[in-house]
């Protein structure tokens, strides 16, 4: 007795054979179509299949695009752009302003719910798709205006993140002296009301200002009198012309960083080992000399203070979510364009896992190395922890040298110290002109082609527009760039990057794509965070974003309202590429208006579907999907 089965597909790969050249040939898929089955035994027939589209699709189309030498170049890259300054002069103020060990509550939980799986979401996107923060849009194609919006987030970060290092630059070349020059009064910058800090009492400050905002320490003059010349400036109207000593320390970082970009990630994965690694040495360095200070148990134990009633305040949950966030550096495009160099099959969850704890575990260990200093200042002054407790440039560039100055050996402590400011810096802006130069790469050939003559490009071009931010009145040009370059815009772009990834590609899809890298599914717990607790994270943070606004200062300086529009327009001009883009798709697509935004919504390697009327978008089924 004979049974006749209904036809049944299999698709199988074959392992690439030798051609006449001796390289292996692309893959092709075999199709194995089971068309009986008679005694027990299937009869197949099979044929040799053209590679499909989606095949070249999701390995980038790009057969000589490169990789990381080694795994270990690309760990670093991530860890060394993550680590960044604000890992040691922002984290440690806001766990000791936010109830000390409290404050750990709401962060790891952000960081669990949202700060991991958009981080994972990222490194996923970029491996699987092998293209920058733009073409990797082919997934979404109307969402490429996200895209480009990063990108010049990115870039406008680097106009003054470089003049950031250029200070450390500038006071780690200031600090080859036997004396260092913000110890005492009587230099040519400081003025007449300089105070030794030798002399000083509690009494001086009067009127309940904190030791931190007195600017009439050696070191806080030294910064601003010696460094900035912000006593030359009126304000944001009156810049003046670039100081001559930071230009200098400004050529000097861009150079650094061109040549560990120009010739790809072969090279900016070597420069990492030296920068991504040297932080920890100095940290620890410093750590175990600061806890053998005087003073420095108290700093500690304010720092690490418990107080579980902060956590019915507000603030201290958007502290944690806007700190967790701006920490791990999703969004930028940076991480989208590393993970594009990886090899397909390599695991991306295991590294967005390793990488993000060790981010935020740095951050918690930075602050014994902060606070223990902090507290032997506080006791040398003989003032309150919170006289001295700061964060930002006041931290790192003020309080912490002064303090290194009251040691012996100050000379040496200087020098590790802004080695290493200078290292966690120059890692985190190779990354983020990383992903410029890969996402505009990627989507201009042209650029491609000329790597090294577009990296040069983007190096001059940050060099010139940092040139505004060393000015005498230059803080003020900085303060204005750091608060909207890449405050609500690069909220709004992730919120929109999350939406479209996991809403209009689909988190079913998305989870396919990982398999086909590394053989296993994400779990439900990721899948739903994608869909769900990510975007309502991003778009709660934006919406705080907002309604926290307040008009732009600087110490005492207010600045005036036609800034605060420059701001907001520099904000806006990021932002606005994303309907622009969403515009301009839609009407550059033919067809009646539902096949244009078919088309506009559908990965490009499925756009053969649209044209049979089979479109998964218009379907219930797919926006029902996890």
């Amino acid at each position: 007795m004979s049974k006749q089965s209904q036809p049944e597909r299999r698709v199988s790969a074959v392992a690439p054979l030798q051609d006449g050249s001796g390289q292996p040939a692309h893959k092709k898929d075999v199709e194995l179509i089971l068309v009986k089955e008679q005694n027990g035994v299937q009869y197949t027939s099979s044929s040799l299949l053209p590679a499909p589209a989606s095949l070249h699709y999701r390995a980038g189309g790009q057969p000589d695009r490169e990789t990381w030498g080694k795994k270990i170049d690309f760990l670093l890259s991530v860890i060394g752009f993550a680590v960044d300054l604000a890992n040691v002069w922002r984290f440690p103020y806001l766990c000791y302003k936010n109830g000390g060990g409290a404050f750990l509550i709401p962060y790891i939980l952000f960081l669990i719910i949202a700060g991991m799986p958009l981080f994972y979401m990222e490194l996923a996107l970029g491996q699987y798709n092998r293209e920058g923060a733009a073409t990797v849009w082919k997934i979404c194609p109307v969402f490429k205006g996200v895209g480009y919006a990063v990108i010049l987030i990115a870039l406008y970060v680097g106009f003054y993140y470089n003049v950031i290092i250029a200070w450390s630059l500038y006071y780690l070349f200031s600090s080859f002296t036997f004396e260092l020059p913000w110890t005492n009064c009587g230099n040519s910058w400081n003025s007449p009301n300089c105070t030794d800090p030798k002399l000083f009492n509690a009494s001086v400050l009067g009127n309940g200002t904190k030791y931190s905002k007195y600017k009439l320490t050696p070191a806080a003059e030294f910064y601003e009198r010696g460094v900035l010349h912000l006593h030359e400036s009126s304000g944001i109207h009156d810049l003046g012309s670039p100081r001559w000593q930071l230009s200098l320390c400004l050529l000097v970082v861009v150079i650094i960083l061109f040549f560990s970009l120009w010739k790809g990630v072969k090279t900016s994965g070597k420069v990492v080992w030296i920068t991504a690694t040297l932080p920890y040495v100095v940290l620890f360095v410093l750590l175990i000399h600061g806890i053998t200070l005087p003073g420095a148990y108290n700093g500690i134990n304010a720092y690490l203070h418990i107080d579980f009633r902060r956590l019915k305040e507000a603030t201290v949950w958007i502290d944690a979510a806007t700190q967790i966030f701006y920490s791990l550096g999703a969004g930028f495009g940076v991480l989208i364009a590393f993970a594009s160099y990886n090899k397909f099959d390599n695991n991306c969850y295991r590294d967005a896992l390793l990488t993000s704890t060790i981010n935020c575990v740095t951050s918690f260990i930075s602050g014994f190395a902060i606070f223990s200093i902090l507290g032997y200042m506080a006791h040398e002054h003989k003032v309150k922890i919170e006289d001295v407790a700061t964060e930002g440039a006041g931290l790192v560039f003020i309080l912490y040298p002064e303090a290194i100055s009251t040691l012996s050996g100050s000379t040496f402590w200087a020098v590790v110290f802004f080695i290493m400011l200078l290292t966690l810096g120059i890692d985190s802006s190779m990354g983020g002109m990383e992903a410029v130069i890969t996402g505009l790469a990627d989507d201009f050939q042209i650029l491609k082609r000329h790597r090294k003559l577009f990296t040069f490009g983007v190096s001059f071009g940050t060099l010139l527009v940092a040139l505004f931010c060393i000015t005498n009145g230059g803080i003020y040009v900085l303060t204005l760039l750091d608060t909207f370059a890449a405050g609500t815009s690069i909220l709004f772009a992730v919120l929109m990057e999350a939406i479209g990834v996991s809403w209009f590609y689909g988190v079913d899809r998305f989870s396919d794509d990982i398999q086909q890298m590394m053989g296993f599914k994400p779990g439900l717990y990721w899948r739903l965070c994608w869909k769900f607790v990510s975007p309502a994270f991003l778009l709660f943070v934006v919406i705080v974003s907002i309604i926290n606004f307040k008009p732009l200062t600087y110490d005492d300086y207010t600045f005036p309202l036609w800034a605060n529009r420059i701001g907001w327009g520099i904000a806006l001009s990021s932002m606005i590429l994303v309907p622009a883009y969403i515009i301009y798709k839609f009407l550059s697509v033919r067809g009646t208006f539902k096949e244009r935004l078919a088309y506009c919504i559908t990965p490009e390697n499925e756009h053969h579907l649209v044209a049979q009327g089979n479109v998964r978008q218009f379907k219930l089924q797919h926006w029902l999907a996890i």
